[in-house]
Parts: C-alpha cells; sequence; structure tokens
C-alpha cells in the first residue's frame, strides 16, 4: 500500500473491477469522499487495515454519537480513542484522555506526545501538574470527578472525554467515581468508553444512552491474535482443548492429570507416582525450548516473584546475548545517575541489575515506579525475555507477550485467599499474543493436584464477566450535590445511576414474578373452597400448629445440645462413663478433656474396657453424658503406652466390681424444659371444632391450601426484594445526609468537606475543622497527612505507631477519638464505615520530610521502597487538597511540606 492510498480504498477494488463503469465511477466518487474525511484522513495514514469494529466505532464518533467499545485485550480499542484525539483537534477542541491508574496515564502521556508533539499534551494526576492548559490532557478519572464539581467553567472548550477501561465502575472502592463522570458531564461533551469484553454490555450501553443520549454499542469478541490455552503437567506440554472442538479437553491432559491425581488409598500411593511441581526456571527452561518467550509469568506475590529473579539468578542460565547486555547496561547507568546512591542497597538494584543482564525482572507494586518503567521498556523492546509479575501489569499497560504463565488459579484479594474469576483470567491471558510479530499467543497454566482440568477449562471458556455497579452515595458526593441542588433533586439524580438502572430492570422480572404468582394463588384458593366452612381460616389453624410443632423441636433439640456440651465440658480426667453408642460396649474412663483447638472443639478422649483409646466425634455423642464414678488415673500415665493402659483398666474394672460405678446415673435436665406447649393444645381443639374438619375432600383441599401458603411466602420474599432494591440507594442517601448534619456539615457548612476527596473525606474535614493540623511543623503535617491514606497490608499491623514527636502522637490520638465517634455512628446508621487512620508510616514520612534518605526513612519497617513512594504520592494528593481549604498560616506550612516530599525517588516518579 503506499503512502496516499487508505485502507478504505485497498479492500474496495478488487469489488471495483466487478461493477458496471457508471457504478464503479460512483463507487469511485463515494471513496473520494470518504477519503477526504476525518476517518479517511486517519485511516490513510495507518500503516494496517482497520479492523470492522473500529472502523464502526470512529464512524459514530464522526457523526458526532457516544460510543461504548468493549474488545479483548490487544484488539486495537485505543485507535478509538486516538481518532476521539484527532477529531478533538480538527474541530479546535479540547480532549481529556482519563485512565484508572497512574502508570497507565504515564504511558499515554508520552504516546500523545510522541503523535501531537510536547507542547500540545498536559498530564493531570493527584500529585503532577504538567501543562494543565495544553489542549489535549491525560488524568486519572478521580481528577476529572474533581474538576466537574469544582471547575465546570474550565470545560468550556472541552469537546471529548475518552474513558479508558471504563469496566473499572465495577471496583468496589474507586468504582463510583466513573459514574460521578457520566453522570455529571455535559451532554455536548461526546463521550469515549473503552471496555473489556462483559456479557452485559446491551444493558450498560442502554443505561448510557439513557443517562447521556445517543451511544452506540460497538462489541467484538474477535482476538486480532488467537489464544491457544495449554496446561503444564511436570516437564511436559498439553494443549487444553483439541484442536477440532474448541470446548473439548484433550484426553492426552485429561490422562496425563489423572496419572498424578491426587490418591485416596495407601495402595494408589503406593502404585501412582509422586507428583512434583516445575520450578520457575525450568518453566522458563521449557518455554524457551519451545520458542515461546518472551513471557510474563503471573505469580500472586510480590515476594514470590523477587524470589523467582533469585532463583533465576542462580540457576547460572542466561537468555540475553552480548550486544542485548550491551543495552541493558547503558539503560541502567542512566538510571543509576537518576538515583542517589546511598538508595540503591535499599532499592535491591544489584539484584535487580543481575537479573535485567540474564533477561529476567520482576514487575510488582512494591517496587519504585523507575524501576517497572525500565522493566516494561526493555521487555517491549525485547530485550527482557520473562517477567515475573503480580496481576497489577494485567491492567491496562501496553506490555504484550507472546507467552502468559499463571503460577496458580488463587490469589490473596486482601482478606482471603479466592480462586481467579473467568473475567480476571481472560484480562492477565489478554497480555498473550503480540500483533504484527506472533502468529498465535500462549496461555499456559502451571497444574498441581489441588486443581481439577475441569476448573481451568471453565476459565478459559468463559470469556466475558457480568459489569455490576459498586455505585453508592459518598460524603463528599452528597456534600457536592447538595450544593448545587435540593436534596430532592439530588436523589433524582442518583437515580440515574447505573447501578439504580440494573435494580430497577431487576424489579420489572422480579414484579412479573409476583404478578404470575399472584394469579396462580387466585387459582389455588378457587380450587380450596369447601361448602362448609371458611377453608383458608382452616389451613391457617393447620399451618400454625405445625410451624409451633417445629419451632418447639428446634427449641428441644438445641436444649439437648447444649446439655450435651455441658456434660461433656464437665467431665475430667478420671471421670467414667458409659457411652450411647454400640461401637463402644461398656465403661470408659476419660483420659484427657475437652478442649478448644483451632478454632473448634476437641471432645474428650477415654479408654474403654475393651483397652482402647476412643476419641469422642459429635455424632457419637447423642446424649447428655454424666460422669457415674470416678477413678485415679496414674500420674504420669501415657495412653500410647501398654503397660500403662492395662494397669488403668485394672483400676477401671476394680472400681466396678465395687459397686463404685453407677451405671444407672443420668444426667440431670435444667427444670423447664418444654413438652408440648399450650397453645398448640388449644390450637389443635379449634382445628378439630372447626367446620372444615368434616370436610370428606379436606386433604384435597388442604393441597391446594399448601401449594398457595407456599407462593404467598415466595411473593412476601420478592417483594421485600424488590422494595430493597428500589429504595436501596435513596435509603444511603437518607443516612449519609443524616450523618452529615449530624456532625455540623450542613449544605451551608460543607464547603471545606466538598473539596476532601478519598475513601476517609469525612474524618479528615473533621480534623480539618478541629483544627489537627494547624500546630504541625513540616515532617509533621506529612506523617499525619499519610495516616488518611495508608493501609496496612496485612491487618493485624494496624498498631499505635509511636509517634516521632509530642505534638504528632497527641493529634493523631485526637484523629483516631474522632474516628471511633465517626464509626459508631455510621454503625447507628446501618453504613459502610470509615477505616480507622493507619499510623504506620509515621516514622518513614517524618523522616523523609527532615531530609533524611530513603534507607534511613525506611528502617526498621517492612515497607517496599516502591509502596512508601506510592503512599508519599497520595499523602502529596491529600496535603494538596488540605492546603486549598487550611488556614492561610497553616497551608504555607503544607505547600512547604509538600516541596520537601517531592524530592529524589518521590519527585522522579
Amino acid at each position: 500500500m503506499t503512502e496516499s492510498e487508505s485502507p478504505i480504498q485497498s479492500s474496495a477494488e478488487t469489488e471495483t473491477e466487478t461493477l458496471s463503469p457508471s457504478a464503479a465511477y460512483a463507487d469511485y466518487k463515494d471513496r473520494t469522499k470518504k477519503a477526504q474525511t476525518p476517518l479517511g484522513r486517519f485511516s490513510a495514514r495507518m500503516e494496517f487495515e482497520l479492523d470492522d469494529f473500529q472502523l464502526e466505532a470512529c464512524a459514530q464518533l464522526q457523526d458526532g454519537k457516544d460510543v461504548l467499545v468493549t474488545a479483548p485485550t490487544g484488539a486495537g480499542k485505543t485507535l478509538i480513542a486516538e481518532f476521539a484525539v484527532e477529531l478533538a483537534r480538527d474541530e479546535g477542541k479540547r480532549v481529556f484522555y482519563t485512565t484508572p491508574i497512574k502508570a497507565l496515564s504515564n504511558q499515554k502521556f508520552n504516546d500523545l506526545m510522541d503523535v501531537h508533539g510536547v507542547e500540545n499534551v498536559g498530564l493531570l494526576t493527584g500529585d503532577t501538574s504538567i501543562r494543565r492548559d495544553a489542549p489535549i490532557i491525560v488524568m486519572t478519572t478521580e481528577v476529572l470527578r474533581n474538576m466537574l464539581y469544582n471547575d465546570v467553567a474550565g470545560l468550556s472548550d472541552l469537546g471529548f472525554v475518552v474513558l479508558d477501561e471504563v469496566h473499572y465502575l465495577a471496583d468496589r472502592f474507586r468504582g463510583p467515581v466513573w459514574e460521578e463522570v457520566i453522570i455529571h458531564l455535559p451532554d455536548r461533551v461526546q463521550m469515549v468508553s473503552l471496555s473489556a469484553t462483559v456479557s452485559n454490555v446491551e444493558e450498560f450501553g442502554a443505561w448510557l444512552s439513557e443517562v447521556r443520549g445517543p451511544t452506540t454499542v460497538v462489541s467484538t469478541s474477535h482476538r486480532p491474535v488467537p489464544l491457544v490455552n495449554h496446561v503444564l503437567v511436570g516437564h511436559r506440554m498439553y494443549d487444553l482443548f483439541t484442536h477440532h472442538d474448541s470446548d473439548r479437553i484433550d484426553p492426552a491432559l485429561n490422562h496425563a492429570t489423572r496419572t498424578h491425581g491426587g490418591p485416596r488409598s495407601k495402595r494408589e500411593r503406593a502404585t501412582r507416582a509422586r507428583f512434583r511441581r516445575p520450578s520457575r526456571t525450568q518453566v522458563v527452561s521449557s518455554l524457551a525450548e519451545a520458542g515461546m518467550l518472551p513471557a510474563i509469568m503471573f505469580i500472586f506475590s510480590r515476594n514470590a516473584c523477587d524470589e523467582a529473579v533469585e532463583q533465576y539468578l542462580s540457576s547460572g542460565f542466561d537468555l540475553n546475548s552480548r550486544e542485548e547486555k550491551v543495552i541493558v547496561n547503558a539503560a541502567l547507568e542512566k538510571l543509576r545517575d537518576e538515583l542517589a546512591s546511598e538508595d540503591l542497597g535499599i532499592l535491591g538494584f544489584h539484584s535487580f541489575r543481575e537479573g535485567l543482564l540474564l533477561g529476567v525482572a520482576a514487575h510488582h507494586a512494591g517496587m519504585i515506579p523507575q524501576f517497572k518503567q525500565l522493566v516494561e521498556e526493555l521487555f517491549s523492546q525485547g530485550i527482557i525475555k520473562v517477567v515475573f509479575a503480580t496481576e497489577t501489569l494485567a491492567l491496562g499497560i501496553n506490555m504484550p507477550a507472546r507467552t502468559v504463565v499463571l503460577e496458580k488459579l488463587v490469589k490473596f484479594n486482601g482478606e482471603a485467599h479466592v480462586s481467579i474469576t473467568p473475567g480476571e483470567y481472560t484480562q492477565l491471558t489478554g497480555r498473550a499474543g503480540r500483533r504484527g510479530i506472533d502468529q498465535i499467543g500462549h496461555a499456559v497454566v502451571i497444574w498441581h493436584p489441588s486443581f481439577e482440568v475441569n476448573e481451568i477449562a471453565g476459565l478459559a471458556s468463559n470469556r466475558s464477566y457480568a459489569l455490576n455497579s459498586a455505585f453508592g452515595p459518598t460524603y463528599n458526593m452528597t456534600a457536592n450535590l447538595l450544593s448545587r441542588m435540593s436534596s430532592a433533586e439530588a436523589a433524582k439524580v442518583l437515580e440515574t445511576s447505573f447501578a439504580q438502572f440494573q435494580a430497577d430492570k431487576a424489579v420489572v422480572g422480579l414484579a412479573k414474578k409476583v404478578r404470575k404468582n399472584e394469579a396462580t394463588i387466585a387459582a389455588y384458593e378457587k380450587s380450596m373452597k369447601c361448602d362448609l366452612g371458611d377453608f383458608a381460616e382452616y389451613a391457617r389453624l393447620r399451618q400454625a400448629i405445625s410451624d409451633t410443632e417445629k419451632q418447639e423441636t428446634r427449641t428441644k433439640s438445641k436444649n439437648r445440645q447444649r446439655e450435651i456440651v455441658e456434660s461433656l465440658t464437665a467431665l475430667k480426667i478420671g471421670d467414667v462413663v458409659t457411652l450411647p453408642t454400640k461401637r463402644v460396649e461398656g465403661a470408659a474412663v476419660i483420659i484427657a478433656p475437652m478442649s478448644s483447638r483451632d478454632g473448634g472443639s476437641r471432645l474428650p478422649t477415654v479408654l474403654t474396657e475393651q483397652g482402647k483409646v476412643w476419641h469422642l466425634r459429635p455424632h457419637e455423642v447423642t446424649a447428655p453424658l454424666p460422669a457415674q464414678g470416678r477413678v485415679r488415673v496414674p500420674k504420669k500415665f501415657n495412653h500410647r503406652q501398654a503397660g500403662d493402659r492395662r494397669q488403668l483398666l485394672g483400676i477401671l474394672n476394680d472400681a466396678i466390681h465395687e459397686g463404685k460405678v453407677d451405671h444407672e446415673a443420668h444426667w440431670e435436665s435444667k427444670p423447664g424444659s418444654p413438652g408440648v406447649s399450650s397453645s398448640v393444645t388449644e390450637m389443635t381443639a379449634q382445628l378439630r371444632a372447626h367446620p372444615c374438619h368434616d370436610c370428606p375432600d379436606r386433604e384435597m383441599h388442604a393441597r391446594w391450601a399448601n401449594r398457595a401458603a407456599k407462593l404467598v411466602k415466595e411473593n412476601d420474599s420478592l417483594i421485600a426484594r424488590i422494595e430493597g432494591r428500589t429504595t436501596s440507594i435513596a435509603l444511603v442517601f437518607e443516612r449519609v445526609q443524616d450523618v452529615l448534619r449530624t456532625l455540623g456539615f450542613d449544605p451551608e457548612q460543607s464547603d471545606m468537606l466538598r473539596r476532601i476527596y478519598g475513601e476517609r473525606d469525612l474524618l479528615v474535614a473533621l480534623t480539618i475543622r478541629a483544627g489537627l493540623w494547624d500546630n504541625l511543623v513540616e515532617p509533621e503535617l506529612a506523617a499525619f497527612a499519610s495516616c488518611f491514606v495508608f493501609q496496612s497490608r496485612r491487618a493485624d499491623t494496624l498498631h499505635s505507631e509511636r509517634a516521632p514527636s509530642r505534638d504528632l502522637k497527641v493529634n493523631g490520638d485526637e484523629a483516631v477519638t474522632m474516628w471511633r465517634k465517626l464509626f459508631q455512628l455510621e454503625e447507628q446508621h446501618a453504613l459502610s464505615t470509615t477505616q480507622e487512620p493507619d499510623r504506620g508510616l509515621f516514622k518513614p514520612m517524618y523522616r523523609w520530610t527532615e531530609g533524611k534518605n530513603l534507607a534511613d526513612s525506611l528502617r526498621g519497617t517492612d515497607i517496599a521502597a516502591g509502596d512508601f513512594v506510592r503512599w508519599a504520592k497520595q499523602s502529596l494528593d491529600l496535603l494538596g487538597q488540605v492546603a486549598e481549604v487550611a488556614e492561610p498560616e497553616t497551608a504555607v506550612r503544607i505547600r512547604r511540606t509538600i516541596e520537601a516530599i517531592r524530592r529524589g525517588v518521590v519527585a522522579d516518579s
């Protein structure tokens, strides 16, 4: 294709040859007209022909419509965003390109500068502002949300907004920000929403059309580079699916896993080969031999990623040529010049360097941004062959590989170890296959007997997931809405959320089910009609008797269980009992009492008359176990010694023969144990006196009555669900307003809160209002800010970190006191609770702001350098917000604090 030739033109060449001269001329004029459009000019500059979904989405944008594009990772969604930027430039309008994470913002910032020039592209994140008046601005989604609340006038020349990774709105922590942007963005601004493949795209598109106007949904599940799924069993690679049937598991794989599967019996353990999972170095070696590098190996642990690099360093393998090492060394020298020499040790620079030289690297949030950026650059150039990464690498960063490896199918989500979802599997394996380089991409799961092949197949065959809203009113959102409109108007705005849209849609189906049930109930009631009397009344009596009897049975059962536990707890070593089980005959003596272990209870252990040691199990104790006598157990009794067992048996037998064991002893139940209640007796009498009791068709009527009763119960549940769905957001909004009013943040007094954004927004506003920031100096301000953004990686590390200064300790304690009051208020109003201020970063932030180097700042902590940089950046963001609403003198000190923090690795990232 020549430079002047458009893909639109070339794709039509063969068709033109078969047309009549007049039709060919008309086609020529049409193609010429299209070539002169923005899309035609944009297409002509591409080195490849645009895919159908790209052409369709771009054409809709050109016609002035919003678009929602869903496609697999690597399919080329961002090309549509690039066309939106072109349209904005042609029309002389500004365009905002929003991303969910800062790393992606930085990448898009560099990409757009390469195309449109440095002077035309700006960057706005929480702590960075570069050319904020440029026509093209890359920003995090939170920044745009803040602008929509505080700087609407600055959006007058805004023509387009790109929401990259819009499926983030399902994120329970940050998702609501996307919905706030979509709801408040002026209708005149065209919106480009880019998403991973989701199963309910039509539902999401319908909501966008309702809240924003005409929105075209463009969706494709086609991967430009086909993906082949594999399973590595030991040292051998198998295809997951047969070649002729993409949903059928390869029989060879099934056979291989059965060979190493988890055996049940000793005989099977003896006959089956013991399974050994290949080491990470062996996995890399297998991939290299199969020609499947470069690869990203996802390991859901930062430490494990670093360990993988260390394991590779000690293996003696080398994936890089001499020429590649020269390139790596040049890049490392440039990076070394940017870092303080005293920080190289704590940053792990030397291990990092050795790994890069051999062609491997780690990539996770614990690394400083400069390390991660270099890994991304060298991997994209093909210099690094293997990256050991956590799942954060899958979030939007353009870093494709030939192969993606999943070491496990379980990850820690911050609260528990959970299996990955089909959506996460799709996101992770979406990195496999480089467009224009690889014919196919490879996804490899390292098999282990702890999971079934069917689990892998389920993840691989389900290529999309449902997008569900995580929206809910926050304190800041509520304060901003109420500053611009009445409570009733704000409630109507919230009703336009995707969360409410999904709830309302679900309500339609539930209401339909209720109406259907009501019609069926009416038919049942007609069938149960009795000529002798009101059978519905009779049926209610029968049901009341049944319910009461069931409740009494449950109560008796609970009382019985309580008595059993009480009897077992009362037993002591030496007590003699008779077990209520056929498996153990005669008397037995307690040799170990009931105890608690691993959060559960272990029942007593006994020595039976037959000389057996028996650990009691719950199903064997069906009645309270009273002590029928007591014997002396030798002091150093060991039930594993046969001689000790014989000695105790002799003592037991002597006690029985001497009449010291009372086999007739029984457990005395506490008075008041219920028998048949008087209410059941009374209701039974009423039932027998009812006219319908003597009806010859009574049981037939009763069957219809039972069916009607079941449907009435089902309907009651459905109606409760409908009411819960239709009022849930409105109720939360009311409760949030109640909390704000209680704390004195009425719309007229909420200016401070309206400008504080974050998960602890209200708590921060309370501390500002109380003057807790006003008496602190720069290092104290930095540390104080950190406790409102920092979150310890492990829950048990949340503690009252010893403060570096007295004022900081006092103010930190006061902030926690305020949090406790807020926490109680939130619990009273059934709201999600604000997290406690976390003082785990007090010392590092204080030291860093004092001017200490990174090693000294982090000494005595387990905080990774990359984590510290990230938390420092978030502290900078919060400090910038506080400076806008604090007292003038405090604001001056806060700005000095910001300058003191923004240095070294924090400034360069």
